[in-house]
């Protein structure tokens, strides 16, 4: 299951969505995110399925690659819709003992796991679209409007572009301290939760001092280059908004539309069908 984690990595390609610029990548992901819970009716979530598909199929990323971190989050999604089932009120469907599944709890299952889904899916295509070192100019560059109000933008950016690409590494540091310990004899599969919580333990303490020590390496791999923080510091590739990207600035603006359109169609039938 940690191999299946798509998070933080970079899946190279030659695509559109590869060469755009990161902000555009940054704006878009923000944007999608948001009107995932901004817009509820089943038009608009359509719209979204669309977009989605579109964009996964420009970024020339296989489908089957993207859809692999979402193992990793199935006893999450599996959590999420049996709590919105069970415990939303409303018109009864099925009784199971004291437990009732309602049309609203329905619902809301549906649509809590279709948004738990895209928002896995909508940033791994960023992650895996954009390389942490683009990913960090991006960052400074849209928030650089901060640094008038004394942010530490360049360091905000640095601190998540490593935290991405250090999420891979742990992941497979992971994989293989628990194929050392299983080879010792360690059982992490056997008995209910709570032992295998407890058997993660002996997995945790070598974790975190590899952990530590390649935080360590990294500090002073950064310190013998001569890194102090942003100030002064010039790039070697600037960033530039070109054709491309202000297509995919209109093409943000038409999702929004769309998404627009398609959540007022629905009000606008339900208050007709009340009116009726």
């Amino acid at each position: 299951m940690l191999r299946d984690m798509t998070l933080g990595q970079y899946y190279p390609a030659d695509s559109p969505i590869h060469k755009l610029d990161p902000r555009v990548k940054l704006a878009g992901t923000i944007v999608f995110l948001i009107s995932l819970f901004c817009f509820d009716s089943v038009d608009s979530y359509i719209v979204a399925t669309l977009f989605l598909i579109f964009v996964i199929r420009l970024s020339k990323v296989p489908f089957k690659f993207m859809t692999k971190g979402l193992r990793a989050i199935i006893f999450l999604l599996i959590f999420t819709s049996l709590f919105n089932l069970f415990l939303v009120p409303g018109n009864t469907l099925v009784q199971i003992w004291k437990l009732k599944i309602t049309d609203a709890g329905l619902q809301m299952a549906i649509f809590m796991s279709v948004r738990l889904v895209y928002l896995i899916m909508g940033s791994s295509v960023m992650t895996l679209t954009t390389t942490p070192n683009d990913l960090t100019d991006g960052l400074e560059k849209a928030l650089s409007p901060l640094k008038k109000l004394k942010v530490p933008v360049h360091e905000i950016a640095m601190m998540m572009s490593i935290a991405l690409r250090f999420i891979p590494i742990l992941m497979e540091e992971t994989d293989k301290i628990m194929k050392a310990q299983m080879a010792r004899g360690a059982d992490f599969d056997s008995g209910n939760i709570i032992q295998k919580a407890k058997n993660m333990i002996p997995l945790l303490v070598p974790l975190f001092i590899s952990a530590f020590r390649r935080a360590n390496d990294l500090a002073m791999a950064m310190e013998a280059r001569g890194y102090h923080g942003g100030e002064g510091r010039t790039k070697m590739k600037p960033l530039e908004y070109k054709r491309l990207d202000y297509i995919g600035y209109l093409t943000l603006a038409a999702y929004l539309v769309l998404m627009f359109i398609a959540d007022r169609a629905v009000l606008v039938t339900r208050l007709a069908d009340r009116i009726i």
